[in-house]
């Protein structure tokens, strides 16, 4: 057992992944729609630009490990109908946004947004265009998946301005794609990646999940031997979550063929080892790019930031999401849709901001997102410097954390002198654990709270 093996043993745990603080887990029907409306008429004159986020739920099939919010359905119309609503959402956001107020960032996921026709592609460019000013340059990214996407489907998005690609590619091992109800020849992910290279999209990325059904360390280095030669500009490597109590779908993957705990520490240090190997960077936790990447220069530069879709380099955007489930955010709220389908189409047809749930930050909050920001985007924390800019007196506000960060260190995971906090290489792949030091939610009491994935 190698040494890494050995702290991610340690260190595996139930852990937020931190795309917001406070997480989501604590946001709250308390906040609903009038709650929403008040923040965007204080945010109307802000000077933030914006970023995009439209959900769309559908899928042709299940794939059984599935955690996002979706619909598996071979009914077409069902799409064309969700797509008059949110239009209707989209109009009403637009109405009480500033004109002109530009948009940097604009995101597609689902489900699968590839599921829409070509023709819907540009159909909901068409409604976004009609509605927002976005930049010359906007980050336009989208999620696609490789089976039944044709090469008009990226011709759609390339005219809509799109420039960015993630392909759900998961494991290439036939046994695991079978297990998993998602079959897809290497030959055909091959075929879309170079229509995308062809096309013009200038960052490609691709989803590996660890943890499936039948993975083994032989069978999952093939896979990494073949993903690492297409050379993609960034990959995102998840480890797959079984829940089957809150996804009843997983109940269709048998247990008994998941790999053993033992296993998935080894298949995290393979791709570790053959990431590396391969020339890519760890830009923190599962997130690895080329040292050429825009996200591994805003690290360096201290701009990088995270949020919803992860890792970003536009800090300074409100997120407006739009469809079932999306969730919005401003520098003093988050906001998330209604989850089911129907309810989002009932309110957003009766004229609502189909708002299900949301949150206020506290000063407290503002505090213990910035630092947990700090440390998983930074890599380091000047701590004088922090509690100047903050107003604060850090080693007695953070004392908790304080505590908490000698025994990291004592692991290797972070270098504590006086005066910072700094993540080594090797605490790249624990950013959340460290960052959990921060996080005063963990710390309190809690019968039935919130459960997360583990942390390796």
């Amino acid at each position: 057992m190698s040494d890494l093996t050995v702290l991610l043993e340690k260190y595996s745990k139930p852990g937020p992944r931190y795309t917001s603080y406070p997480t989501a887990p604590y946001f709250h029907t308390g906040f609903g729609e009038a709650d929403w409306l008040e923040e965007l008429r204080l945010t109307y004159d802000t000077d933030r630009e914006l970023s995009l986020y439209i959900h769309i739920p559908f899928c042709d099939t299940l794939c059984y490990y599935c955690g996002c919010n979706m619909v598996a359905t071979g009914h077409y119309e069902k799409a064309e109908e969700y797509l008059t609503y949110l239009e209707q959402e989209l109009d009403r956001v637009a109405k009480l946004t500033r004109p002109g107020r530009l948009v940097r960032q604009l995101h597609w996921g689902g489900g699968t947004p590839t599921y829409l026709k070509p023709a819907d592609i540009r159909r909901v460019m068409g409604m976004i265009r009609d509605r927002f000013t976005l930049a010359p340059d906007a980050e336009m990214g989208c999620e696609a998946d490789p089976r039944e996407l044709t090469r008009a489907h990226l011709e759609a998005l390339r005219e809509g301005g799109f420039n960015r690609l993630s392909l759900g590619v998961q494991d290439l091992d036939e046994t695991v794609q079978k297990a998993v109800n998602r079959v897809q020849p290497r030959e055909l992910i091959e075929q879309v990646y170079a229509w995308a290279r062809e096309l013009g999209f200038h960052s490609i990325n691709m989803d590996l999940i660890v943890g499936l059904p039948h993975q083994n360390v032989e069978s999952f280095a093939r896979t990494l031997d073949v993903v690492t030669a297409w050379a993609p500009d960034r990959f995102a490597i998840f480890a797959y979550a079984h829940v089957p109590w809150m996804k009843k779908h997983q109940k269709l993957i048998n247990e008994s063929d998941l790999p053993s705990f033992a296993t998935r520490l080894e298949l995290q240090d393979l791709i570790h080892r053959r990431l590396d190997a391969a020339g890519y960077l760890n830009i923190g936790m599962d997130h690895y790019a080329k040292p050429t990447d825009e996200m591994v220069l805003a690290q360096r530069t201290k701009t990088l930031w995270r949020n919803f879709q992860g890792y970003t380099t536009h800090k300074d955007c409100d997120i407006y999401a739009f469809g079932a489930s999306s969730i919005s955010q401003t520098l003093d709220c988050y906001m998330q849709n209604e989850k089911k389908l129907g309810r989002y189409q009932q309110l957003a047809g009766a004229g609502h901001l189909p708002v299900e749930r949301g949150l206020r930050l506290t000063p407290e909050d503002h505090l213990r997102r910035e630092a947990i920001t700090r440390v998983m985007c930074d890599l380091e924390m000047d701590m004088p410097a922090f509690g100047q800019e903050m107003g604060i007196d850090f080693a007695a506000h953070f004392a908790d954390a304080l505590a908490e960060l000698p025994a990291l260190a004592a692991d290797g995971l972070v270098e504590l002198t006086a005066e910072k906090i700094v993540v080594t290489d090797l605490g790249r792949l624990f950013l959340r654990n460290i960052a959990m030091c921060f996080d005063s939610y963990l710390k309190q009491p809690s019968e039935g709270g919130p459960r997360y994935s583990r942390t390796a």
